[in-house]
């Protein structure tokens, strides 16, 4: 078969070669490489953005869980504070009642034969002291309390014998145990003579019996 070449050799196209033929498959398989490494990346990154949701979702509903347990620790600790707020107030009451029964009995049991009870009065008014700061012992700030005073009146014959007896009076009451561990302070305020009653000399004092607060 016999070739007529009448372009002298131009338009015949060149016979491909086993290298360009390599060089064009490795150029038309990087574009295909990229695309599918892509393609493989996105579905890897899809799938972990899924796992990663889905984590998302269980750690806020633990997290909602969490809250609402939060709120309810929140509002029973406000409550136990109201309560023992309640508590601290109806201690601070009560103690300042004080029960005056057994007190009036061991006071008339403590008086001396030789002395006479001539008058019993108590006496509640607002004074201001400095007490210890809850949160800080160790700071004194003023402030207002119901001071509760027992006044007793007694007499006796005038003499040396009736101030002994005084003194041992107080002394019992200072060492009663109902009387005692509720005193914060026990004074002689008053004695005065010379008061004659059926032509004896009479003296009369006056004790005050200050209580704790």
């Amino acid at each position: 078969m016999f070739a007529i070449d009448l372009l002298k050799g131009e338009g015949v196209p060149i016979k491909s070669r086993p290298e360009g033929i390599a060089i064009s498959a490795a150029t038309l398989a990087v574009p295909v490489i990229v695309a599918i490494s892509l393609l493989g990346l996105y579905l890897s990154n899809a799938a972990a953005i899924s796992i990663q949701r889905q984590q998302v979702d269980q750690y806020q509903k633990k997290t909602e869980k969490f809250s609402e347990a939060l709120a309810k620790t929140k509002s029973f600790e406000n409550q136990e504070s109201a309560i023992n707020n309640v508590l601290s107030e109806v201690a601070t009451s009560i103690s300042r009642h004080i029960q005056w029964s057994p007190i009036i009995v061991t006071l008339v049991e403590s008086i001396p034969d030789s002395l006479l009870l001539t008058a019993l009065e108590v006496k509640q008014h607002n004074v201001t002291k400095k007490i210890p700061k809850k949160d800080d012992p160790k700071t004194l700030v003023d402030t207002t309390v119901n001071e509760t005073i027992l006044r007793i009146r007694i007499s006796g014959n005038s003499g040396r014998g009736s101030d002994i007896a005084v003194r041992d009076f107080k002394d019992r009451l200072q060492s009663s145990p109902v009387i005692g561990p509720k005193l914060e302070d026990i004074r002689l305020v008053s004695r005065q003579d010379a008061d004659k009653r059926s032509g004896q000399d009479v003296i009369s004092y006056e004790i005050y019996c200050i209580f704790k607060q």
